[in-house]
């Protein structure tokens, strides 16, 4: 691997790293009280499986970003990494998938099975949640990035694209 596709990779990598630490961090510490109709209840991301599940990828993404970052770029585990990167995405798609549908029915209800909307009682909670799951896209549109980059690394060799060495043809 050349070395600017070295530090793209590496930028792209970085990139993804903070996002995913954001994201967690942001969703972790969300959590609000409220009081209606003389009944306190309390707004926190543990109390919603999908959140869990949008923390656990996330940090699970995290770690195996550190993992890649620290691993040596010449190591013969590349196209393992390519494996991995799209298992990556797809997890990240899917966590932000699903806490987003979440999220949507947190802020406008589900008028049909009879659902209000919380966002009105618990703003600050929802706002929170609501840059963890913008962290959580950044993260997940920079993994498919990082994806298509690194499948056309990997693969261009194998369609006879020659990298470029910057001279015309």
């Amino acid at each position: 691997m050349t070395m600017t596709k070295r530090i793209i990779t590496n930028l792209l990598r970085l990139i993804a790293l903070g996002a995913t630490v954001a994201a967690i961090v942001v969703m972790v510490t969300s959590h609000q009280s409220a009081e209606v109709l003389n009944l306190t209840f309390t707004a926190k991301f543990s109390n919603e499986p999908v959140f869990k599940y949008f923390v656990v990828t996330e940090a699970i993404a995290c770690g195996y970003t550190l993992v890649v970052l620290i691993l040596s770029s010449r190591s013969l585990l590349w196209r393992l990494i390519v494996i991995l990167d799209a298992v990556m995405t797809a997890v990240l798609t899917s966590s932000i998938s699903a806490a987003l549908a979440i999220a949507r029915v947190g802020k406008k209800g589900n008028s049909h099975a009879g659902w209000l909307p919380i966002c009105g009682q618990v703003p600050k909670f929802c706002d929170h949640v609501t840059g963890a799951l913008v962290c959580g896209f950044v993260a997940t549109i920079v993994y498919a990035l990082l994806l298509v980059f690194s499948l056309y690394s990997a693969l261009g060799p194998v369609f006879g694209v020659k990298p470029s060495d910057g001279s015309l043809p």
